[in-house]
């Protein structure tokens, strides 16, 4: 059974490394699969995210406009403040997952994590950073391709990462993509790191 908050606080701390290393065109970098955010952006929602589940200001949450003001909030924030404010609430948030059947928090993170290393060319996370969402969500979502997709291809696919083009690719009809993608099907195509 995977121990959500310690894997929370994993990516708390991958992330909080990677960000200290960005440069600013880095930073001003638009990432894939985002509402057009920079990188900036996404660490600035990662940061908020942390800060509404301690407080409970959830309203909103997962929508568009509960993420919008976290990056509308952040946005002239300092990187050092951003990862603070994300270190900060580590524990907290990490705390809410215990007993929790649905961790989205964690799900949250581990996906944006992608996100950013994929539009900064990083490759893949470490593989122990995204399997234990996939073996979570794989099942109920996506049980048929358990074994006949890329687990970390499908990792992006549950999370709306991947193209119905790119997924086409891998047999599947567009009534089996729309029961994986839990923010539903895109069209435009998504970098895929390589290994």
């Amino acid at each position: 059974m995977t121990d959500w908050g310690t894997l929370y606080r994993d990516h708390v701390t991958a992330v909080g490394a990677l960000a200290g290393d960005l440069t600013d065109a880095q930073l001003a970098s638009t990432v894939p699969a985002t509402p057009g955010w920079t990188v900036h952006d996404v660490l600035a929602h990662l940061a908020g995210g942390g800060a509404d589940v301690v407080t409970g200001r959830l309203d909103g949450v997962p929508g568009p406009e509960w993420t919008l003001r976290h990056v509308n909030e952040r946005a002239p924030l300092p990187v050092a403040d951003l990862v603070d404010e994300l270190t900060t609430n580590a524990d907290a948030v990490a705390a809410t997952t215990v007993d929790n059947p649905r961790p989205a928090i964690v799900w949250d993170l581990a996906v944006h994590h992608a996100d950013l290393h994929e539009a900064l060319g990083h490759g893949r996370l470490p593989t122990h950073l995204w399997l234990p969402v996939v073996d979570e969500l794989a099942p109920a979502r996506a049980p048929a391709l358990i074994g006949t997709v890329e687990p970390y291809e499908l990792f992006r696919a549950l999370f709306s990462r991947r193209s119905r083009d790119q997924m086409r690719a891998w047999g599947l009809d567009d009534d089996a993509i729309e029961v994986v993608c839990i923010f539903g099907p895109r069209e435009d195509d998504q970098p895929v790191p390589v290994e």
